[in-house]
């Protein structure tokens, strides 16, 4: 079994892989295996690899399953100890590895750990992504240190320290294998966007620790994906942001939770619409809702064996107030300056 996998999901990002994979391959090489898992790629993906990168291992699945069950089925062709899923559009650094290793080597409590983030484009700053490491609020609302909402600061230092999360950004995730399986890998259903927070989540759940580890850096493009903005991306986050607290909410909370979603997405979508004039989106949060009313039966089995694994029932990281609530009545726009 190999030390660390580094495993690059790709589909029809050959421009990223030309771009970004450069540098993952002169400061990773020597301290893990570099493998790109390709979703059925139709450019020439493969070919550039093959041509340019022959030492690269790849693993070729037969069709497009998205982020979730993408990185599940290649995965599980991968034996090592440590899994790091990493971005096609991320420039790591010299020596990134080694303090993200090291500290999981020394803290076995510790199930994923992730580095800090900054923009590729304003290398200055945070990344929206997973900045230096995120949280949820009360109601499932996602933030990280240097990014609440929309607001990204600048990066001077104020979170260069290692601190417990509640999730670690998808954009490079560095997780224990055993405990990956441990609780199924990410959740295939949702495609694309929340995956990370989930599993985060139930990791926390068994009493599982997630970290970030900002003397490590990396600089992320974003959007590869889907690009802000577009209104499918709007559908998968609600969606799966609901799907989410439903599986994951303790049961004195689930109730109380949901009737204020119900009334804050409502309230999102018409605020979209008669604000921003985005019809894109005010159909896509509608779209949301009745898909999770639909699939929503098809996890409570999940949801069963989730509250039944629970060993933690109050985990910190999960956030006790409201974030619109400090956002947009307190005007905090700074995470250090949050309660």
């Amino acid at each position: 079994m190999m030390k660390t996998a580094i495993v690059i999901l790709n589909w029809n990002g050959r421009k990223m892989l030309e771009q970004y994979l450069p540098s993952v391959i002169e400061y990773s090489r020597d301290d893990a295996t570099i493998i790109v898992a390709d979703n059925a790629s139709s450019d020439d993906s493969l070919a550039f690899l093959q041509t340019h990168y022959p030492e690269v291992q790849t693993i070729v699945l037969d069709q497009n399953y998205g982020f979730a069950d993408g990185y599940n089925r290649a995965l599980k062709q991968v034996e090592a100890e440590y899994y790091v899923l990493l971005n096609s559009d991320v420039e790591v650094t010299h020596h990134w590895l080694e303090p993200l290793v090291e500290y999981m080597d020394a803290h076995e409590e510790v199930a994923a750990c992730q580095p800090k983030l900054l923009s590729y484009v304003d290398k200055g700053k945070f990344e929206y992504a997973g900045a230096s490491g995120g949280y949820i609020d009360r109601y499932g609302y996602p933030f990280c240190r240097g990014r609440l909402f929309d607001s990204v600061e600048n990066d001077n230092g104020q979170y260069d320290y290692a601190t417990t999360v509640l999730w670690a950004t998808g954009a490079c995730l560095f997780i224990r294998s055993k405990d990956y399986w441990l609780v199924d890998g990410l959740d295939s259903r949702y495609f694309a966007h929340n995956e990370e927070i989930d599993l985060c989540w139930r990791l926390h759940i068994m009493r599982r620790q997630v970290v970030c580890l900002p003397d490590s850096v990396v600089y992320h493009l974003g959007g590869g994906t889907l690009p802000k903005g577009n209104p499918q991306k709007t559908f998968l986050n609600f969606r799966n942001n609901l799907t989410m607290l439903y599986k994951c909410l303790p049961d004195d909370e689930l109730k109380h939770v949901m009737r204020w979603r119900w009334f804050l997405d409502y309230l999102a979508a018409w605020q979209t619409l008669i604000l921003n004039r985005n019809y894109g989106d005010f159909k896509a949060i509608y779209r949301a809702r009745r898909a999770f009313k639909h699939w929503k039966q098809d996890f409570a089995a999940d949801r069963e064996r989730i509250q039944q694994s629970r060993a933690l029932a109050e985990i910190p990281e999960r956030k006790r107030y409201s974030l619109l609530w400090q956002y947009y009545a307190k005007r905090i726009r700074r995470y250090s300056d949050l309660p």
